[in-house]
């Protein structure tokens, strides 16, 4: 994709910080550039910084060991950071840090068009959250491990790889928390024939239920789960699990 290259050139030369200074290499996103997912970390670490690559270094071994676990290949997806540049003493990003650099990453999400946007630990997510309209929450644990949707984009923030680095107790969670990508990588395989496609293309369902759910995370859908154990479940009832009393009019009329 010529526009990913120039982009990388512009990454590349970029001097719009003070980070650019005291940095080996600038660090574009890599991967495929017709991604369904595209994760997005927070900045290159010292061995992504000496090698110009994204996720190189342990935190990238941890994250290869994540995406195997799921049973996703690496070369699915598309891989970048919020900022491009090593953050010295691996220290928080600076708010002009994060003013200047997310054009860049601004710039990929439009070239790219991933589906789910994953974005790995606190200062990515607060980001793309923030970007789509979203409310942050206060509280940082209720950030995480959700899917998001709003304008037309799913975002499911994760914890970031590095954290395994300092506290291996979270190795377990961690593992089930990243199997959500398996589910990401496609569509319910029951939703060419779910009623709610049908509902959706007569006009009669908001789209938020479909990229929710029957193109989302449908492993939380109860339809789904009610099917995979034969039980019955009329066409009116909805992913959460309420049913809806104008889907059952149109239904049975």
């Amino acid at each position: 994709m010529a526009g990913i290259d120039v982009l990388k050139e512009e990454i590349g030369g970029c001097t719009k910080c003070p980070l650019a200074e005291t940095r080996n290499n600038s660090v574009p996103g890599e991967g495929n550039t017709s991604a369904r997912i595209a994760l997005i970390g927070q900045a290159p670490g010292e061995e992504e910084d000496k090698e110009g690559r994204v996720f190189v270094g342990r935190s990238g071994e941890i994250l290869n060991s994540l995406l195997e676990n799921a049973g996703v290949s690496r070369n699915n997806l598309y891989i970048t950071n919020l900022i491009k540049c090593f953050l010295p003493k691996y220290r928080r990003p600076k708010r002009n840090e994060i003013d200047q650099c997310s054009a860049y990453l601004d710039k990929e999400i439009y070239l790219v068009k991933p589906e789910f946007l994953v974005p790995l630990g606190y200062y990515p997510a607060r980001y793309i959250l923030k970007k789509y309209g979203l409310t942050v929450p206060e509280d940082k644990p209720e950030i995480f491990n959700r899917l998001w949707y709003n304008r037309g984009q799913k975002i499911y923030p994760l914890g970031h790889p590095a954290a395994l680095v300092y506290d291996k107790s979270l190795r377990e969670k961690t593992m089930k928390d990243y199997e959500k990508l398996r589910v990401f990588s496609s569509n319910c395989k029951w939703f060419s024939a779910c009623p709610m496609r049908r509902f959706y293309r007569e006009g009669e369902l908001d789209k938020m239920w479909i990229e929710k759910y029957c193109r989302g995370d449908w492993e939380s859908c109860r339809r789904y789960e009610m099917e995979g154990k034969g039980e019955p479940h009329p066409d009116w009832m909805l992913p959460d699990g309420s049913t809806s009393d104008r889907l059952k009019n149109l239904t049975q009329n």
